[in-house]
């Protein structure tokens, strides 16, 4: 089992989402850190991708920079590597399944395991498809973390049983990005998934502010932010870490006062 449920342990978890790499790793380590030093409870990090489906052009945007700079795979694990010297809170990657399909699934998740990193986000990985993933990844101690979304339906409770770390509730239809009103009916998605598992969730896509942050927390096990810290990095590019901090700073304060 990974260290991730120890990310909600203490209360409503804020968790920011960054991409390796953009602008540069360095600029990524800062922020990083900036990150965790400022109450981040678990740190998703992105591994670019050439064809990100699941996101926005905010974040796609951030994958184009990272690659057009050099980001590998293996350098993404040598910069994890690096700030485990001094970072521990929890990580998870979120990338996609050509990514580990090409580095080799086994590979793959021993250097997960060798640097710490506790589970992989796979948004274009089925749910039926999993397994050829799942088997590798336990023997390694890395959770593949599953998403449910406001399409799951009648597929929510059977997702949930098979869930390990945390869950991951897509709030809204559609790619990443900021939204200005979330209106799907999450207190209902997270009932299901509570009646099925223990195992905590958290919700993403379209949080940007303190009091969407805060009312997401509100009724599930924490929130997930991307795109907004993304626009920060575009905006400050490489004195971007102070202002990091201070968002994650305000957004895990919003968490906390939801419970």
């Amino acid at each position: 089992m990974s260290n991730i449920r120890t990310a909600f342990e203490n209360g409503k978890a804020f968790i920011p989402f960054i991409t390796c790499g953009d602008p540069d790793l360095e600029t990524t380590a800062k922020v990083i850190r900036a990150a965790a030093e400022n109450g981040a409870d678990l740190i998703e990090l992105g591994i670019p991708f050439s064809d990100p489906t699941a996101e926005g052009p905010v974040i796609q945007g951030a994958n184009i920079r990272a690659l057009a700079g050099g980001v590998t795979t293996d350098k993404v694990f040598e910069l994890v590597a690096e700030l485990r010297r001094d970072v521990k809170t929890p990580m998870v990657f979120m990338t996609y399944a050509n990514v580990v399909f090409s580095y080799d699934p086994e590979r793959f998740m021993a250097r997960c395991c060798e640097t710490g990193v506790g589970g992989i986000i796979l948004p274009d990985l089925p749910f039926e498809e999993k397994d050829e993933f799942t088997s590798v990844a336990r023997q390694y101690g890395v959770d593949i973390i599953s998403l449910i979304a406001p399409t799951s339906e009648n597929r929510i409770s059977m997702i949930a049983k098979e869930a390990e770390g945390f869950i991951y509730v897509v709030s809204s239809l559609g790619v990443t990005g900021v939204r200005n009103e979330i209106t799907t009916d999450i207190s209902n998605i997270v009932k299901v998934i509570r009646d099925s598992t223990d195992v905590p969730c958290a919700v993403g896509f379209g949080i940007s502010t303190p009091e969407q942050a805060k009312k997401m927390a509100a009724v599930s096990d924490g929130a997930i932010v991307g795109s907004a810290i993304i626009k920060l990095l575009e905006k400050y590019g490489r004195d971007a870490a102070p202002y990091v901090g201070e968002y994650v700073k305000s957004m895990k304060q919003a968490v906390s006062e939801a419970g």
